[in-house]
Formats: C-alpha cells, sequence, structure tokens
C-alpha cells in the first residue's frame, strides 16, 4: 500500500517506535495505518489482531487484550471518531488532489498517467484525472469530470456534467463546535454495464472505495455519497439521495427523490417507492414507502 503521509506513534506516546502511513477500516485493516472503532463495532475488535505498528482509537470503556496492547498503539477517546478526524487535523494532513500534467486531446483533458482502454469515447470539457482507469468501449460525455482513485469497467455510460471521485462530507465538530473533517483516501469502483446519468455526483470512499457493482443504472442528478455500495443490476432513479455506508443487493430499485440514511441496507430484489426516507434495513423482496419508509401493506 502506498504511504500516503507519515506519522511517528512517539509523538502519541514515546514509548511506540514506528510510523503510520495511511488510513484504514476494520473491514480492511493494515499495518501501520491508523484506525478508529466505535461502540457499534466493537464486536469485531478481533479484526486489529491481524494488524500490527498502527495507532487506533477506540472507546475509553473497551477493555483491551494484553496482546493488541503491544503490538499497536491503543489510545482511548469518548469519541474515537471525532480523535481519528483531529488526528489529520494536528498533523495538517488533508489529501487534497494534486496538480497534474495534463494533454487536451479534442477538447477533453485528460492527465499523462491516466489509463484509457479501448474504443472510448471522452468528449470535450471532460476532466480525467491521473489515478483514472478506464476500460474499453466507456463513453464520457461533456464536462464530466473524474478525479482521484477512480477505476470504470467496460462498457460504462457516464453522461454529461457528472462528477466522479468528489469529497464526500465526512465531518464532525471538536470539543468547542469546530469542524473536525476526516480527509476521503477511497476510490471509486464502477463494474462493467453500468450507466450514470447526468449531473449525478458520486463521492469517493472515506477509507475503502464506493462501489458500483456491474449492470447498475443511476438515473439524472443523483447524490452517492461516501463509501455507498451498489449491489449488481440496481436502478437508481433520478434526484436520490445515499449517504455514506448505505448500501443495496443485487437488482434492487430505488425510486426517485428518495433517501437512504448511512449504514442503511437495502436487500435483494427490493423496491424503494418515491420519495421514501429509508431510515432502517430493508429486507429482500420488501416493497417500502412513505417517511420513515414502512413495508407495503
Amino acid at each position: 500500500m502506498n504511504k500516503l503521509f507519515c506519522v511517528s506513534a512517539a509523538a502519541y506516546a514515546p514509548s511506540y517506535d514506528f510510523e503510520v502511513y495511511h488510513p484504514a477500516s476494520l473491514d480492511c485493516p493494515s499495518d501501520h495505518s491508523v484506525m478508529f472503532i466505535n461502540e457499534k463495532n466493537v464486536g469485531r475488535i478481533d479484526r486489529i489482531s491481524e494488524v500490527k505498528n498502527c495507532i487506533i482509537f477506540h472507546p475509553d470503556t473497551l477493555e483491551l487484550p494484553e496482546s493488541v496492547k503491544k503490538t499497536n498503539l491503543m489510545i482511548p477517546s469518548k469519541d474515537p471518531r471525532t480523535a481519528y478526524c483531529l488526528f489529520f487535523r494536528e498533523n495538517h494532513i488533508s489529501n487534497a488532489p494534486q496538480k497534474e500534467k495534463m494533454q487536451c486531446i479534442d477538447g477533453a483533458w485528460i492527465a499523462e498517467t491516466a489509463v484509457i482502454g479501448e474504443n472510448a469515447v471522452i468528449l470535450p470539457l471532460a476532466y480525467i484525472g491521473g489515478e483514472v482507469t478506464l476500460g474499453n468501449n466507456v463513453y464520457i460525455g461533456a464536462g464530466a469530470k473524474l478525479v482521484g482513485k477512480v477505476r470504470v469497467g467496460n462498457n460504462v455510460v457516464i453522461r454529461e456534467n457528472s462528477v466522479i471521485g468528489a469529497d464526500g462530507l465526512s465531518t464532525d465538530r471538536d470539543e468547542e463546535g469546530k469542524a473536525a473533517t476526516m480527509p476521503q483516501f477511497g476510490g471509486v469502483r464502477i463494474g462493467d454495464d453500468v450507466q450514470i446519468g447526468a449531473l449525478t455526483v458520486i463521492a469517493r470512499g472515506a477509507i475503502d472505495d464506493t462501489v458500483i457493482g456491474r449492470g447498475c443504472k443511476i438515473d439524472n442528478s443523483c447524490f452517492i455519497s461516501h463509501n455507498v455500495q451498489l449491489g449488481e443490476d440496481t436502478f437508481v432513479v433520478g434526484e436520490t439521495i445515499m449517504f455514506g455506508g448505505s448500501k443495496t443487493g443485487r437488482q434492487s430499485f430505488i425510486s426517485g427523490n428518495s433517501t437512504i440514511r448511512n449504514k442503511a441496507s437495502i436487500g435483494d430484489y427490493a423496491t424503494v417507492g418515491m420519495g421514501a426516507v429509508v431510515t432502517k434495513n430493508v429486507e429482500d423482496h420488501a416493497v417500502v414507502f412513505g417517511n420513515p419508509a414502512h413495508a407495503k401493506g
């Protein structure tokens, strides 16, 4: 894994002699990373036994195995997520996109290090960043912007003025009420045969990637926030908002102007009715509507 920054653990505890280079999550823990554990996922603490030389913020009520303390710097906190955000603020880490060497091809701006597959159609005023990889037979509409670590499969259509890879809003408040922002280090992975409508924004993941599964169809003017996962062949109709960490199963159908809250999961073959506000998980094959969304019948 690439070194995205370099912070010495000794700055937080002099007896620890190692450095951390990137963020990680409990879903994909890795050595030499900074992580946090919230109350809601303490049941998965066994995942950190797989790594070493990490700085990990955790609830101050959590009892930790001695083996974990020996191999990682564990920092107790009343609010581990905010403490994690403050780590980046204290160390002046933002991960803002850097200026890149570009080339203008048929009116589109394409970074020299971007990887473009065969038979790509990239229309004028599109912007393709240096960490972007496009598969074969991809269509990028006029004015579309792909920034950061974006991986696009084959036979994908991204319509006009959409933005793929923008930062999402992962911001808490410190004790004084000031912003404590979580830098976005993840990317966006788009499977084969996906269609993305005009004026749609898909944010990159905060730590892990935002994932758009094979065959998904996303309408115009949607917002897919960081770390959302769309299962294969999901349809998302216009003006829908899916907040960070929400996900769908296979062949879900999300009707127009719907809102899916953070961490809510939509089951396989489930339908969310027009304008619904989903605040809890939806079972496979269910049909829900209303605010808050509830099962039909």
